[in-house]
């Protein structure tokens, strides 16, 4: 491959501006463009389910990179630009209002956006999702003390949504289709304590359920379930799920099936394109299959890896993902990837919301998570990527360090 003179970035994420840092980092000094759909400077998502959400933090703390620093390293940002089609054979993007703006390297990082669900309803003033600045905005303004809000759906951004929400003084109720928040993920024993601390802080929990159809003349008023209960409102907070946004790449050459599909080192199958970010479909070489993250993590660590790949430093994207999640005075932690497990090893008191917990597969960790005991789970990464087999005993003891545990070998 032709050594690039101009590399183009789809997508003004998180994902999209660490990686024209770093190529600027590694010293590349040809052209870069930066294509973003909305109007801000590229930012951070997750203070918009917490401290900016609260009002504790401004909006500038959540950019990925002062102003400044797009022109000081000669990157040329176009905020508010729709990237409409591409052109894979002929090496270009046709960016609405700026026309067609040619590539030698391309990387989609154009994320995801919110489901939309077909809830009668849905479209009613009041009925809020969280993805962008603007919704978390809306979300704030509906956000006054005293005031009936439900949430449906309890998955991280839900149930942090409710935490941030009842700090902030509202009456808070949580429908999701599982018994516990984040059972689907955590299994029941986690998600039990996590129900548990919500439930404490004072959040009506409608579990097993989910909503059926939002009532309101203009506005919502009330939000009718599956089971029939009719749970009135001032306003709602819908967390129903994300898709990754592969629409540049239909009716091109681009292989994709949730996401876009790269190997190990960011690539897809054609020349030239890479994808990194919510949108990539990444054939992980630690959990040996395909994974599409949705974390801050894996937003800044492939960011740099694709990077690095389209400079051609072929370097294999292996990190073990990780990511956390505040909900009043817990902290979690979660690294690694699982699916299924056949063992829960856990150390500390799951009741008593002081725990880590390991997701075991035939004597291999997948995965690991805590509640205020972030450090148990940092030092389960190296494990975690060695993929060998683990002393049970010792892994469950809380007085044996994590990361000493004599983790055989992953054959």
């Amino acid at each position: 491959m032709a050594t690039a003179t101009r590399i183009v970035i789809v997508g003004a994420s998180l994902t999209g501006a660490t990686a024209a840092a770093t190529l600027r980092k590694e010293g590349f000094d040809g052209d870069v463009v930066l294509i973003g759909a909305e109007p801000h400077l590229p930012y951070e998502r997750p203070p918009l389910s917490k401290s900016f959400l609260r009002g504790e933090t401004p909006f500038e703390d959540a950019l990925a990179r002062p102003e400044s620093f797009y022109s000081e390293n000669r990157i040329e940002l176009l905020a508010g630009t729709t990237a409409a089609a591409l052109d894979t054979d002929a090496r270009r993007v046709i960016a609405a209002g700026h026309g067609e703006v040619a590539y030698d390297r391309l990387l989609l990082a154009t994320g995801a956006r919110n489901r939309s669900p077909s809830i009668p309803g849905l479209d009613l003033d009041g009925v809020c999702q969280l993805r962008s600045l603007e919704d978390c905005q809306r979300i704030r303004e509906e956000a006054a003390p005293g005031r009936q809000v439900v949430v449906v759906g309890m998955g991280f951004i839900g149930s942090e949504v409710a935490a941030s929400l009842r700090a902030l003084g509202l009456d808070v109720t949580a429908v999701d289709s599982s018994s516990f928040p984040l059972q689907r993920i955590l299994g029941e024993q986690v998600g039990r304590s996590i129900g548990a601390l919500h439930a404490d802080n004072g959040v009506r929990l409608v579990p097993g359920d989910g909503a059926a159809a939002f009532e309101g003349t203009g506005k919502v008023e009330a939000v009718t379930t599956r089971n029939g209960l009719r749970l009135g409102c001032d306003f709602v907070v819908a967390g129903v799920g994300v898709e990754p946004v592969t629409d540049l790449a239909a009716g091109t050459a681009i292989e994709v099936d949730n996401g876009i599909l790269v190997d190990r080192f960011c690539r897809t199958n054609v020349e030239g394109v890479f994808a990194a970010g919510d949108v990539a479909n990444h054939d992980h070489p630690v959990f040996g299959r395909r994974i599409r993250v949705e974390h801050w993590h894996n937003a800044v660590n492939q960011g740099k890896a694709a990077a690095l790949n389209i400079l051609g430093k072929e370097t294999a994207y292996d990190s073990v993902h990780w990511f956390w999640s505040d909900q009043y005075d817990a902290n979690l932690q979660y690294a690694g990837f699982h699916t299924e497990w056949d063992d829960l090893v856990v150390r500390g008191s799951i009741e008593g919301r002081n725990f880590s917990a390991f997701y075991v597969k035939q004597g291999r960790v997948q995965a690991a998570v805590a509640m205020n005991r972030g450090r148990d789970v940092r030092q389960a990464i190296p494990l975690i990527k060695a993929g060998g087999r683990i002393d049970r005993d010792r892994l469950a003891d809380q007085d044996v360090p994590v990361r000493s545990n004599p983790a055989g070998p992953a054959g």
